[in-house]
């Protein structure tokens, strides 16, 4: 049975979540289908496009993704934080952005003034929408049904476009963090259509690149902030040029046609966060197959599953061997 998204996020144990959206029945409505010879390839853009629009309206901050030909992988970051620093009026402009919204909130942006029995109805609608703009749920709902929308239209069909809700993952320490980063950077190689990280179209990794090339990091992905401190920044608590290198390394292990070991003394990122380079390779490769849930050091997960009122403890003993 399915567990209910209220009860797999957690904000007071982690911030940071894997979501994947899969296409009904593994079709290649996004990709190139070897059975017929069209290409949707021009679908990977339209989420892409849509994604990092979402990224700009919601306090949610897009960590990694890989726009696969049947599948999305994306790594989020809550940042429930900035949504209850902004006020009503940012949050209203903000949801108009992807919505109508209603009448009392379209009357208040135009200036007029409400009744007292309107200023009850319009607190509880930017209640509810500063919920949602730091909402998983409403965000993936949002990039899924307008992606799903346009395919259908462009086929002139109706159904389902994706095989149902998306799957989430709780990250709850640096180690599940930075292991699930490189398994969504380096799914194109992992699937064979790229060779290297820079031929790797529609992922996050891809961005970084061009955008490190000049020097700078990029604003629509969260930043990196560096090692972590006392006074530590808003941002991902690794530096990008080491998460880079770990990248490229790995995927050069990964590659079936050269087959080699990783040196530990290349990652400094692996050294910090205590993972063997034998347990790193399984995770950036089979990340999915060895979770089915919350990932993180067992620690990590027992507060977890305590915060949450859950009894069972999955993934505990890959946990305990992968991460411990």
């Amino acid at each position: 049975m399915a567990i209910a998204r209220k009860r797999q996020v957690s904000l007071a144990d982690t911030r940071y979540y894997h979501c994947i959206s899969r296409c009904v029945r593994r079709a290649f409505l996004c990709g190139e289908d070897h059975f017929t010879g069209q290409s949707y390839e021009h679908r990977r853009s339209w989420v892409e496009d849509r994604l990092l629009a979402l990224a700009k309206v919601f306090c949610i901050d897009v960590c990694a993704y890989a726009v696969m030909s049947n599948h999305t992988h994306l790594v989020l970051y809550v940042d429930d934080k900035k949504a209850n620093r902004l006020n009503d009026q940012a949050i209203i402009i903000r949801w108009h952005k992807v919505c109508k919204g209603t009448l009392l909130t379209q009357k208040y942006l135009q200036g007029e003034k409400l009744t007292k029995a309107e200023l009850i109805f319009f607190n509880q609608t930017v209640k509810q929408y500063r919920e949602r703009l730091s909402s998983i749920s409403w965000f993936m709902r949002l990039l899924n049904e307008d992606i799903a929308r346009k395919a259908n239209k462009e086929d002139n069909c109706t159904g389902r476009f994706w095989e149902g809700r998306f799957k989430s993952q709780a990250l709850l320490d640096e180690a599940a963090l930075a292991a699930c980063m490189a398994y969504v950077d380096l799914n194109p190689i992992r699937a064979k259509i790229a060779s290297t990280s820079e031929e790797s179209n529609h992922t996050s990794v891809k961005k970084r690149l061009e955008s490190a090339a000049t020097g700078k990091q990029l604003k629509s992905l969260l930043r990196f902030a560096g090692l972590p401190r006392q006074i530590m920044p808003k941002g991902l608590p690794f530096e990008l040029k080491s998460y880079l290198e770990l990248v490229e390394l790995t995927g050069r292990v990964i590659r079936e046609d050269k087959r080699g070991h990783i040196d530990s003394t290349y990652l400094p990122l692996l050294e910090r966060v205590n993972i063997s380079p034998e347990n790193w390779l399984k995770l950036t490769t089979q990340f999915t197959r060895v979770f089915h849930g919350a990932v993180g050091r067992p620690s990590s997960h027992e507060s977890y599953c305590e915060n949450l009122g859950r009894k069972r403890r999955a993934n505990m003993s890959n946990c305990e061997k992968l991460l411990a």
